[in-house]
């Protein structure tokens, strides 16, 4: 088994997504923007979902760095998904949705969202930051907002391609984390009926066109799984019932995603087997799929440099995975 942990090459490809690798810098001048000027909502349903054990719950933005020159906002209470549009200044007609993580209880929508989206758009990528329904914030079926909150995302960004200048056989989705486990059922599931449909929109598509799971929490079998996946999810340890729905890499088909892979070993979170799993998942039903595992970086390392993780380097690797699987032209 050859995992990648290839260097990243100076290539022009490569410098698409470079200042990933030194991201603080761009990341500083970038946020007070985003404090701003976020983008353009769109709200996901056209009522409040149901459901909700708490209506009257409150939303909580708070800052989740220490760091005074890096800001990570994060937001919980979410009764109203919706996503942030990042369109892209010269588009090319690629898109991606992507969905931050926060282990169940939070959306790091900078630190793994708008920060993410503002070097993707450099390479002609329009993005769309999704704030998804939380398990842990109380829903009668907390297993399945998220899942269906990301379906519909996908299905939206079809819907509004016109206007948007993208080309809706060409979206794709990146998540990390917990985010990466909407986004690995996604790639898996997208035909799964995760919720019941409420316009036309919901007859198009939510399969992406390539799939992006970044140390995602991929498993809920207890033996590979991060801690925290079981009791958000399902109140409590998993049933084998709930392990084999709820595990993407045990419902992978030849009808999955192509799939974009990267860990880092020493992830004490989100130990490394959940992509090594889906990975294997992935060959084993011939699905397009590339790893790149770093000996070094944690978990959470998101797109910032910082000493001793990975940062963005990661990211024009995966740009050169997109080009080859035709999200962008």
């Amino acid at each position: 088994m050859a995992l990648s942990r290839r260097h990243l090459l100076q290539t022009p490809l490569a410098l698409v997504g470079a200042s990933a690798m030194g991201l603080s810098a761009a990341a500083e001048a970038q946020a007070a923007q985003a404090q701003t000027a976020p983008g353009e909502i769109i709200e996901l349903w056209p009522r409040p979902p149901v459901g909700a054990l708490h209506p009257d719950m409150p939303e909580v933005v708070e800052q989740a760095s220490a760091d005074p020159h890096y800001s990570s906002r994060r937001r919980k209470g979410v009764l109203r998904p919706h996503m942030v549009a990042r369109p892209a200044p010269a588009p090319n007609g690629a898109a991606m949705l992507i969905i931050p993580g926060g282990g169940f209880t939070w959306n790091y929508f900078e630190h793994e969202g708008y920060y993410v989206a503002d070097i993707l758009n450099q390479a002609g990528i329009s993005c769309f930051v999704l704030f998804y329904r939380l398990p842990q914030d109380g829903w009668a079926d907390p297993a399945s907002v998220g899942p269906a909150d990301a379906q519909r995302a996908m299905r939206l960004i079809r819907a509004q391609a016109g206007r948007f200048r993208i080309d809706p056989t060409r979206v794709g989705v990146m998540g990390f984390s917990a985010g990466g486990f909407l986004t690995a059922t996604l790639a898996t599931r997208h035909g799964a009926g995760f919720y019941a449909p409420v316009d036309a929109t919901d007859q198009l598509s939510a399969r992406p066109l390539v799939a992006a799971p970044i140390y995602p929490v991929q498993s809920v079998d207890p033996a590979y799984a991060y801690s925290g996946a079981a009791p958000a999810l399902f109140g409590g340890p998993p049933s084998p019932a709930q392990i084999r729905e709820w595990s993407p890499d045990l419902n992978v088909t030849p009808a999955a995603a192509p799939t974009f892979l990267a860990h880092a070993e020493d992830d004490t979170t989100v130990p490394v087997a959940n992509t090594v799993r889906l990975r294997e998942a992935m060959l084993a039903a011939k699905v397009p799929v590339e790893t790149h595992l770093f000996a070094r970086g944690g978990h959470g390392f998101g797109v910032r440099s910082e000493p001793g993780r990975p940062g963005g380097a990661w990211l024009p690797l995966f740009l050169d995975f997109a080009r080859a699987e035709k999200l962008l032209a």
